[in-house]
């Protein structure tokens, strides 16, 4: 069967942030004439600068022309995940517009995705995580390549638990390691929230969560 897609209107837009690393990135598409994104390197100071970053970038277009939102939802630091998160729910509420909260290893499967345009790859994504601790996730991509699947949902393990998974794991898979560079993956997160919306789907900004797999210190 063949999905019927629908189509953004070339007047309307969509926004993507990633904060969960000490860079900030943000992409604004129209996806078909006109996209612009950037990465600034903002360590602590994401919080202070992001919402004058936000403006920037949106010119000259208006908070009205977005149509949804889209925003990397984690795993990654504690308190740019909340930034991102928090930011995005806040806008999705005054603008009454949909927020999609994506998975940061997500992203960074489809941005490897798209660069080997190898549609039937299963891959393990690895970040490090706090104490030692490590991100993993396994995804492929979706029937028709409208999107990407979860084949283990993004968990936290410890190492050795994380190498006892790769190598049970039932079928060939690429790993990815997720180690710098990810607020770059901010198109990725645009362009599955698109996939999306184009298959009808709508969320509302209440349903967008941060992922924090780990409690930030120890209890």
């Amino acid at each position: 069967m063949i999905t019927q897609l629908a189509h953004l209107p070339t007047t309307k837009y969509a926004l993507a942030l990633h904060t969960t690393t000490p860079e900030l990135g943000l992409v604004i598409s129209n996806f078909a004439d006109d996209t612009r994104a950037n990465v600034w390197n903002l360590g602590r100071d994401v919080s202070s600068f992001i919402h004058q970053y936000l403006i920037d970038l949106i010119k000259p277009q208006t908070w009205t022309d977005l149509a949804f939102i889209a925003v990397a939802k984690g795993p990654g630091g504690f308190t740019g995940s909340r930034i991102g998160v928090v930011t995005a729910r806040t806008l999705g509420q005054q603008l009454e517009i949909p927020v999609f909260a994506v998975s940061t290893l997500a992203a960074v499967a489809w941005t490897e995705l798209e660069k080997n345009q190898q549609s039937e790859d299963v891959m393990a994504v690895e970040m490090p995580a706090q104490r030692g601790q490590v991100f993993g996730a396994i995804y492929q991509p979706a029937a028709d390549h409208l999107g990407i699947t979860a084949l283990l949902a993004d968990t936290v393990f410890t190492p050795e638990a994380w190498q006892e998974t790769l190598a049970n794991w039932h079928t060939e898979y690429q790993l990815i390691k997720a180690t710098s560079g990810l607020a770059a993956t901010v198109t990725s997160i645009l362009e599955l929230a698109y996939l999306d919306w184009q298959q009808g789907k709508r969320p509302d900004w209440s349903e967008a969560l941060p992922y924090y797999g780990q409690h930030p210190v120890d209890v």
